[in-house]
């Protein structure tokens, strides 16, 4: 048995942040679920990598501007993911079908300009759900105050989402209730599917600078402990609201758990190991979308013997407590995580479309 399907006997699903042509034309991504890939995320920076980074869009860019002259950078881009994802999707279906809609999902993200938009989120993500046409899609929804009341509306919907930028425990209790409202209100939720998408590398990166500048041994003891800290604290949360009787109604309805998905999980302090955002976060019904590097080096000498998710929550607890005795704001924190995520994603969405335009010019 491969290290990622011994992480899926655990119950946890290994999807992969990343697509490119190549790897959907070449056969790659079905290798890799083969392998035990379960899923696949996409963001506004990963395409723009891809189309950027490569030639591999290069004819389908001329294809469409041969179709349509007047096609418009945001036009030919989305031409491009659309037809990524749907090839990702139809490559995952298996998944799909053998899990019973459970896992086998590719997420395709909203329009980060709209993350302050209610019903704008709500208006494109039923553009492209359409657009895409597959039973397999995910939605990527921003947690922000205004995607909270866009989240519950698809979910009743019947639109499968994938809620993102979630950095703290109050992101994650108003994802979770807006699901759990949204498959109350849905008429059929047997087929409905969702991740809450809990951010973690970035919590550290930040906290360790807070830490840093405090300078005493008590706080520089705290670095590299606050993320999976927070992780754990969320999926107990997740626990108390999926698992108790609270939900029961609702799985009698045949509806799924919104599993907690694990998202930013590169790590970005070389001193720290490179799969600390993999091996304290294995446990049931969670998702892990890691990078191709971070895959790469579980598979090459990650520990998947142990499901320590719900390992020292007691620790957990007192580790969060603890920044706030040290002078540390983990609330402020995180929302600012959070606005610097749809800024660096709305920047992202702009860097893509200029990508695109360069392009068009070069190609046309």
């Amino acid at each position: 048995m491969g290290k990622l399907h011994e992480l899926q006997s655990k119950g946890q699903s290994i999807w992969l942040d990343f697509i490119r042509r190549d790897m959907l034309e070449s056969g790659e991504l079905k290798d890799m679920v083969a392998d035990g890939i379960r899923g696949l995320t996409s963001n506004p920076t990963i395409f723009q990598k891809a189309i950027g980074g490569s030639a591999d869009y290069d004819g389908a860019i001329r294809d469409a501007l041969a179709a349509n002259p007047a096609l418009g950078p945001k036009d030919v881009y989305e031409t491009l993911a659309v037809r990524d994802i749907q090839d990702a999707a139809d490559a995952l279906h298996p998944v799909y079908d053998d899990s019973a809609a459970t896992d086998g999902y590719v997420s395709l993200e909203v329009s980060p300009l709209l993350a302050a938009d209610t019903e704008g989120t709500i208006a494109e993500a039923h553009r492209l759900w359409a657009l895409v046409a597959r039973p397999n899609l995910m939605i990527k929804v921003p947690a922000t105050p205004q995607g909270i009341p866009a989240i519950e509306e698809l979910i009743a919907a019947g639109i499968n989402v994938n809620a993102t930028l979630m950095f703290s425990m109050a992101d994650y209790e108003a994802v979770a209730q807006a699901y759990v409202r949204g498959v109350r209100r849905a008429d059929n939720p047997a087929r409905i599917a969702s991740v809450a998408s809990f951010f973690v590398s970035r919590v550290d990166t930040t906290v360790d600078t807070a830490l840093e500048v405090i300078g005493t041994d008590a706080a520089l003891n705290q670095r590299g402990k606050a993320a999976v800290a927070n992780a754990k604290l969320a999926y107990d949360r997740y626990l108390e609201i999926f698992a108790g009787p609270d939900f029961a109604d609702q799985v009698e309805r045949g509806a799924q758990p919104q599993r907690v998905l694990w998202a930013s999980t590169g790590v970005k302090n070389p001193a720290y190991s490179d799969v600390l955002y993999v091996e304290p976060l294995i446990g049931p019904a969670t998702v892990n979308t890691m990078p191709p590097a971070t895959i790469d080096a579980f598979l090459d000498h990650g520990d998947a013997a142990n499901a320590a998710l719900t390992d020292a929550v007691d620790v957990a607890r007192s580790d969060i407590a603890s920044l706030a005795d040290l002078g540390v704001d983990l609330d402020a924190i995180t929302q600012q995580l959070q606005d610097d995520g749809v800024r660096s994603f709305a920047d992202s969405f702009d860097d893509l479309l200029a990508t695109v335009a360069k392009k068009i010019d070069q190609l046309s």
